[in-house]
């Protein structure tokens, strides 16, 4: 048996390789594979407690003290912090002594009062003499006694009395009108001067925890600037911000895979619970809130970490790598590139609908 030399047997075995890999290029192939398909879309997260308000002050003034910590847990009415003013107390005194000016006026016992009502029994009498005098001399006109001159001033005179009568009248009930209105505007003012007042002292409005304390004593107070930071001491909120091309696959009760970087790599879960309609035109982001099914026994606001909302799952789904795709629906195949439908495709993988099954080789386009 003749033997051939060991150069030209690892010559032919190049050549073999080389003939046999010709024909895709040395390419990377695969055959489509059937596993589960999980598509989702990321977004950020941030712990907050549920029912998180700021603290702000009704009035302004000198902040005297604060009276609880951050960390506190707080009871609905509990005070929190104790403003000065002397300015609000002054015109609440102010408003005091104009309610018991404007109750005296109403009553009747003022000097308006008492002289318009004296004008009017004055008046009264006039008019009941010259009502008299009147009737009188109109009698003996009938039975052509007197002059006319006579019975005209009796006449005019009784016309008068009554005018002016009536003019009293009605410029009595006006200004106990007007007094009346007065002491009402009087009454609201004292009410709404007792209110600031009170608004000196800042309370909770719930039941819950105090998360910040922004000012401190000595410190000035205005009514635009928080003052504290109060949330529920139980209950928390999972805030996701989520872009803009997602948002639209996004539904309230879809499950949201949570990892927290304070928790490493364990995974809770928790449901989409609010969509905010508007989006932040600063970060191009549409804002959500889920709420978890489990969650971590210990939470403290602003932990941060990230979430995973699934969108759609499908099992024993046909599937290749993103990675072979040509395009965004057509890949390379030993037949040539081919035209495929994709369903449903998350990080990695991509589902094929039709167009490959499972015994057509798929080649990896070239880079």
């Amino acid at each position: 048996m003749r033997c051939i030399p060991f150069s030209y047997r690892l010559l032919f075995s190049l050549l073999f390789i080389s003939v046999f890999t010709g024909c895709n290029d040395g390419q990377e192939k695969i055959l489509p594979s059937e596993v589960t398909i999980t598509e989702s879309v990321y977004s950020s997260v941030t712990i907050q407690p549920d029912s998180l308000y700021q603290v702000y002050a009704a009035v302004g003034g000198i902040l005297d003290k604060n009276f609880v910590d951050e960390g506190d847990t707080l009871a609905k009415g509990t005070p929190i912090a104790q403003i000065i003013n002397n300015t609000p107390k002054l015109n609440t005194e102010n408003a005091k002594l104009n309610l018991e000016l404007a109750r005296e006026n109403y009553s009747g016992s003022n000097a308006i009062i008492r002289a318009l009502i004296d004008e009017i029994k004055a008046a009264e009498l006039k008019y009941k003499n010259d009502s008299v005098n009147f009737a009188r001399q109109k009698n003996l006109w009938e039975q052509n006694i007197g002059s006319k001159i006579e019975y005209e001033n009796r006449k005019l005179a009784y016309e008068l009395s009554s005018n002016n009568l009536n003019l009293l009248k009605g410029n009595f009930e006006r200004t106990k009108s007007e007094l009346k209105t007065k002491l009402r505007q009087a009454e609201n003012n004292y009410q709404t001067s007792l209110i600031a007042t009170k608004d000196f002292t800042v309370k909770s409005k719930i039941n819950g925890k105090l998360y910040a304390l922004y000012k401190k004593q000595g410190e000035i107070i205005n009514s635009m600037e928080p003052i504290a930071a109060v949330g529920s001491a139980t209950d928390f909120v999972i805030e996701m911000l989520v872009d803009e091309v997602d948002i639209v696959k996004l539904k309230i009760g879809q499950t949201v895979l949570i990892t927290l970087d304070a928790y490493g790599t364990k995974v809770y879960t928790a449901v989409i619970s609010k969509i905010y309609p508007r989006k932040d035109e600063r970060s191009q982001t549409f804002k959500i809130e889920a709420l978890f099914t489990d969650p971590p026994e210990i939470l403290y606001p602003g932990l941060a970490g990230e979430g995973n909302i699934i969108v759609s799952q499908k099992e024993n789904a046909l599937t290749i790598p993103k990675e072979y795709l040509i395009g965004e629906n057509k890949v390379k195949t030993e037949e040539g590139v081919v035209e495929i439908v994709t369903g449903v495709e998350d990080m990695e993988r991509v589902e094929v609908r039709s167009g490959l099954d499972v015994n057509t080789y798929v080649l990896k386009p070239e880079e």
